[in-house]
């Protein structure tokens, strides 16, 4: 009889444990994360209302840019786990000297990105098929963000190492501060000093190196406290190279579909690619809200992992996916019950509104799939879990390409196109819960 009334308490002691673990991690990194789709979503209030041709453009490079920073999102995502395993063996030391060799990592391959987008940026654009109007605003926005990229990439790898630190405050407040600091400086800079989309794109760049140098300073006197060298180690950033690899096909996979995607709304005419835009801005929104449990996620199951608790990274796995169907299923009635609302506050427009608005329904109809697929994302990026997460994003992009292509070939239109947006988010889900469910991603240690 004793054993049947301790186990329920000790089941939702367990709960309540991991839900303040969750809450007090997820919270603020979901301040955080949805600032990085708000800098998209401001620069496209502030263009949209210079005109369609404009929006237009912004849709093509935004796209472009923002796969150019995301293929390395790793530098986050491999540092997070790689810090938290430290952190939860006690070598606070070896976390963040790992830390800076990402750092390190993020500054080296900005330089290169810098040096590949700068004299390609309008072979780039013509790939998307962007029309004669669109394409010089796209050209133009591209080549000055690509300055910041550098900066971007740093914020990715010093993020990833207070995620693994378990602060997911310090980001928040930075994040906050770059938000409005861009939003100020893109109508001062479009408006004001009338640069048009050339202006929002300075904006941009300016915010990224202010916030670059407040998660310098951040990581920097971390260092100087626990006596960790902030001198670069080829030894160490080959290392944290290595570790990114599997994530860096991974995420290869992941922009390509997006990209694949933004490539077929262009060819349907410059009110569908602004359309999807809108909607791209949207689900953006809604995904980085999603991953902050995913980002709890990483933090704690490498926490768990490097302290050798491998039943606690069970449960932890468990109530993290409770969180993300319940949380995609909120988002999802908001979307429907907003769109009425969202779309005006982008576009004038009314044949843009027109190819939006159903698409938004499908989009809300999938967020508890995508509610399960970013909880579990981050769950095996926090064991490391790397080359796994690699081949099934493959396999994902395979059963992508077909039904996106076939979209414009059997006439569909923006909402055919997010439907087939849909099966890519299920078929991840089917991969990731086939994963989770084998065990094969638990091994304990201060290294995978």
């Amino acid at each position: 009889m004793v054993a049947m009334t301790q186990a329920p308490a000790t089941t939702k002691a367990a709960r309540r444990r991991h839900d303040r673990e969750i809450i007090t991690l997820a919270v603020p990194a979901f301040g955080a994360l949805v600032s990085e789709p708000l800098f998209l979503m401001v620069d496209t209030a502030v263009v949209g209302h210079l005109g369609t041709a404009q929006l237009a453009g912004l849709g093509v490079a935004s796209a472009l840019l923002v796969t150019a920073v995301s293929v390395f999102v790793f530098l986050a995502y491999a540092t997070t786990a790689a810090v938290a395993r430290q952190v939860g063996a006690g070598d606070l030391r070896a976390a963040i000297r790992q830390g800076m060799d990402g750092i390190w990592l993020a500054l080296l391959l900005g330089v290169l990105v810098i040096a590949v987008v700068l004299p390609t940026a309008p072979s780039l654009v013509a790939l998307f098929g962007s029309s004669d109007t669109a394409a010089p605003y796209a050209t133009t926005y591209l080549r000055i963000s690509a300055l910041g990229i550098p900066a971007m990439l740093v914020v990715l790898a010093a993020t990833g190492v207070l995620r693994g630190l378990q602060d997911t405050k310090t980001p928040l407040y930075v994040a906050v501060v770059g938000f409005f600091a861009n939003g100020a400086l893109n109508v001062g800079l479009v408006y004001g000093a009338d640069l048009g989309i050339a202006g929002s794109a300075w904006g941009t760049v300016i915010a990224q190196c202010g916030m670059a140098v407040a998660y310098l300073w951040v990581v920097i006197r971390g260092a100087h406290k626990h006596g960790a060298s902030l001198r670069p180690d080829a030894a160490g950033i080959r290392a944290s190279a290595q570790a990114g690899a599997p994530l860096l096909i991974r995420t290869l996979s992941l922009r390509a579909i997006l990209m694949i995607a933004t490539a077929v709304a262009a060819r349907l005419g410059d009110e569908n690619i602004a359309a999807h835009q809108i909607i791209l801005s949207l689900w953006s929104l809604l995904a980085f809200a999603l991953d902050a449990i995913a980002i709890a996620g990483q933090a704690i199951i490498g926490r768990y992992l490097g302290a050798g608790d491998a039943q606690g990274a069970r449960e932890a796995c468990r109530r993290m996916v409770q969180w993300g169907i319940a949380t995609g299923v909120v988002l999802g009635l908001l979307v429907i019950a907003t769109r009425p609302l969202f779309i005006p506050l982008f576009t004038g427009d009314p044949a843009v509104q027109e190819a939006a608005l159903p698409a938004l329904i499908v989009v809300a109809l999938a967020q508890p799939i995508s509610g399960i697929v970013f909880v579990l994302d981050g769950v095996l990026m926090g064991a490391g879990d790397g080359p796994y997460l690699a081949r099934a994003m493959m396999l994902t992009l395979a059963v992508f390409v077909p039904a996106a292509l076939l979209v414009p070939a059997l006439g569909g239109d923006l909402t055919a196109l997010w439907a087939a947006m849909t099966l890519m988010m299920a078929t991840r889900m089917l991969t990731l819960w086939l994963r989770s469910r084998s065990g094969r991603w638990i091994v304990t240690g201060a290294t995978r």
